[in-house]
């Protein structure tokens, strides 16, 4: 049995089991990916694929054991290289981040520029995507971890670990009626078109949820992935906008106002997700610390190596 069979057998899964694709994404040949395959099955006395001629077209039952067990191993894998280069150099490497706009945009940078200054070595990279794309980078070994509200939840092999509780608001232009209200409700904001986030982010389950217990249809008329995308049509005149209060900042956004929102609304938290059992380096510990500082190396250190599946809250 070789890693690079396993890394075969990963990556061929990945790619939906066309053995074309996952080729070209390993830069080698078809052939080779089967032979390599058909080997470790011959190994292993097992079916992990089944065939359709030359093609796969499931995985068998025994092969979903495997394909677990190789995604472990190929981790650990990574862990023991990676515990190699902590030791060779502290102060020295690569973190990625996997996360959403939001967090990008208004929670992330007084972070990242106190983890820069602490680690000018380490190179930082941000991988944005929606909540289910960014928990499938940090599965995949493609980011260290990922943040988000959204999403995390589902996903077992990630720790979920609480960083902090927000809520939302409502904007709109500086003339516009709603803003005349002197108890904001839900049954006002029905009444105007809605411009908030796309139903995959950023607490949207909290946003329907609310209507649907009053009863209530909001007629949301745009949905965006960011908050600026939000707030630029809003300022255009095309609806109200439900935000993130985080992603509001008056002294910038002075073309618009903003009303408090969390009374009607539940309140999200937002949440790191570490894949299970994974080696951190120390820096990494740093930034988590630094961007939820009850989050200590213990705390996390403990959480991402305990057997039991516990649902960890602030």
């Amino acid at each position: 049995m070789k890693l690079q069979q396993l890394r075969y057998l990963l990556e061929v899964e990945r790619q939906g089991l066309n053995l074309s694709v996952a080729a070209d994404k390993l830069h080698t040949s078809q052939p080779g990916i089967s032979k390599q395959i058909k080997l470790l099955e011959d190994e292993l006395g097992v079916d992990i694929f089944v065939r359709n001629g030359k093609r796969l077209s499931a995985v068998t039952p025994p092969g979903k054991v495997i394909l677990a067990i190789a995604q472990r191993i190929m981790s650990e894998s990574e862990s023991l290289k990676q515990a190699a280069q902590d030791f060779a150099n502290e102060s020295s490497g690569r973190l990625t981040i996997a996360t959403t706009h939001t967090q990008a945009r208004y929670a992330l940078p007084p972070v990242i520029q106190r983890f820069t200054e602490r680690y000018p070595k380490v190179k930082l990279g941000l991988a944005q995507g929606n909540p289910i794309q960014i928990c499938q980078y940090a599965l995949s070994g493609q980011a260290d971890f990922c943040i988000a509200t959204e999403a995390i939840a589902t996903f077992d092999d990630l720790v979920m670990l609480p960083c902090y509780v927000w809520n939302r608001c409502v904007i709109a232009p500086p003339d516009h009626p709603i803003l005349q209200q002197k108890t904001l409700t839900l049954e006002a904001i029905a009444k105007y078109p809605i411009i908030t986030y796309d139903f995959a982010f950023t607490g949207r389950s909290q946003i329907n949820q609310a209507f649907a217990m009053r009863g209530l249809k909001p007629n949301v008329v745009l949905t965006a992935i960011d908050s600026d995308v939000i707030k630029t049509y809003v300022g255009l005149g095309l609806g109200i906008g439900i935000l993130a209060k985080m992603a509001f900042d008056p002294a910038q956004d002075v073309q618009l106002r903003a009303l408090d929102a969390s009374h009607l609304f539940e309140s999200s938290t937002t949440r790191i997700g570490v894949p299970r059992n994974a080696y951190l380096r120390g820096y990494i510990y740093d930034f988590i610390e630094m961007f939820a500082p009850h989050l200590s190396r213990k705390v996390v250190d403990d959480a991402v190596h305990s057997k039991a599946h516990i649902d960890y809250d602030l």
